[in-house]
């Protein structure tokens, strides 16, 4: 069994002391640091380099999402998701365009964290029903890093998809894993891992952040 390897980032020391324990209890996962700041996170980080940091979007000196820019910059491989106490689809918005690969409510149910770390293990972008729908029906922000084009050329790289390809590129975008798309397409996990490939080409994107993005922008998240 692989162990994920979380580092937990918040300014509030007893949620931090509740979060390792419901995360300790897990036999897959392992904390392996914290920290207080967005600056210590990223220093501590750089030397641990875990496979999922959950950070919290407000801290003191240097916020999440702040730190979220150098942390992609640094540690491209690790996934970071975001923890907050504020339900906005703004906050979320710009975590996903930041780079982030999701984004937990801190008063959400520990199974629903679990879940969320999880999903962003096995490569997945965990979003929140409630909020995958929010996203649907509003226009989005402009967001930095990747571009995914204008909304004529974007159209123009999604209608080149092949169904399957759509099918694939729709299950990304509200967050399944690569193994739950497999279940649900009828096809290995490493099919699914070549479909995604493809659609980061097509779509010329290049995270699968950017693939979300794109799929708010064609508003196909219904």
């Amino acid at each position: 069994m692989t162990t994920i390897k979380v580092f937990l980032a918040d300014d509030h020391s007893v949620l931090r002391a509740g979060l390792v324990a419901l995360l300790s209890a897990e036999e897959d996962i392992e904390v392996v640091g914290q920290a207080s700041d967005g600056i210590e996170c990223v220093n501590m980080a750089k030397v641990l380099r875990p496979d999922i940091i959950l950070m919290d979007v407000n801290m003191p000196s240097c916020g999440g999402l702040e730190a979220l820019g150098q942390l992609r910059e640094d540690l491209p491989a690790t996934k970071i998701l975001m923890l907050t106490m504020h339900d906005d689809v703004g906050y979320l918005r710009r975590v996903l365009a930041a780079g982030g690969s999701g984004y937990v409510l801190k008063q959400a149910a520990s199974e629903e964290l679990l879940s969320a770390i999880r999903t962003v293990s096995d490569g997945g972008v965990f979003i929140h029903p409630h909020h995958a729908q929010l996203l649907a029906v509003d226009s989005p922000e402009t967001a930095s890093g990747d571009d995914v084009g204008s909304d004529t050329e974007l159209l123009r790289r999604y209608e080149s998809l092949s169904e399957r390809e759509a099918e694939v590129f729709r299950l990304v975008a509200l967050g399944h894993t690569n193994s739950e798309i497999a279940e649900l397409t009828f096809v290995s996990v490493k099919t699914v891992e070549t479909y995604k490939a493809r659609l980061l080409k097509k779509l010329g994107v290049e995270s699968r952040a950017a693939l979300v993005r794109a799929a708010l922008e064609l508003r196909i998240l219904k």
